[in-house]
C-alpha cells in the first residue's frame, strides 16, 4: 500500500510540475538614462496613486486600500481604454528610490507577476531609472491560445515598461 501511495504522490507531482514548466518564470527589464537628478525623478514615479501622472496609458489610480506608499497598499489602474489592473504594494523605500509591487487581477496578458521600479544616480544631474518584473503569461496551460504565449506576455510588459519610461524621461528633462 506504501508504494501505491508512492507512486501516486510522485505522478501527482510531477503532473503539477508538468503543468508549471509549461509557463515558465519570464523576466522584463527596461532602463532609460534621464538628464536629471535621482531625486527629481524619483519624485515624479514614487507616489504609488501616481502612475497616472507619468505614464501615458493611464487615465486612472487609486488607492482602494491602505495608506500611499505602504507596504500593503493596493490601488486600481484605470487605462485609457478602461481596462483595469489591481495592484499591491509589496515594499517601499524613500531614501533608496525602490518599491515593489505585484498584480492582484488585471487585464494585462500575466500572471504571478512582481514588479519593482527604481531610480538611482549616474553622474552629475543624470539617473537611471530601471523598471524590471518576473512574471508568467496569464494562460499557464500547456498549449496557450493565440495572443496568450510567452512572447506576447513579454512583449506587452516591455512594451508598457518603455513607453512609461520614455514619458518619464520627457517630463522629467523638461525645463
Amino acid at each position: 500500500m506504501k508504494f501505491v501511495r508512492s507512486l501516486a504522490f510522485i505522478a501527482l507531482t510531477a503532473a503539477s510540475g508538468l503543468s508549471f514548466a509549461a509557463a515558465p518564470e519570464l523576466k522584463v527589464s527596461k532602463s532609460v538614462t534621464i538628464d536629471a537628478s535621482a531625486a527629481t525623478v524619483w519624485e515624479k514615479v514614487k507616489n504609488f496613486d501616481g502612475i497616472n501622472t507619468w505614464h501615458p496609458a493611464f487615465a486612472k489610480d487609486q488607492i482602494t486600500s491602505g495608506k500611499n506608499n505602504e507596504a500593503g497598499a493596493e490601488r486600481l489602474l484605470t487605462m485609457g481604454d478602461g481596462g483595469t489592473i489591481k495592484e499591491k504594494l509589496l515594499s517601499f523605500d524613500d531614501k533608496k528610490h525602490t518599491f515593489t509591487y505585484e498584480i492582484l487581477e488585471g487585464v494585462l496578458p500575466v500572471s504571478h507577476y512582481k514588479s519593482t521600479m527604481s531610480v538611482k544616480p549616474a553622474g552629475k544631474d543624470k539617473s537611471i531609472a530601471t523598471w524590471s518584473s518576473t512574471f508568467q503569461r496569464k494562460n499557464t496551460g500547456a498549449n496557450p491560445g493565440p495572443n496568450e504565449d510567452d512572447a506576447t506576455a513579454e512583449k506587452t510588459v516591455a512594451g508598457a515598461y518603455q513607453a512609461g519610461l520614455d514619458n518619464l524621461k520627457k517630463i522629467s528633462e523638461a525645463k
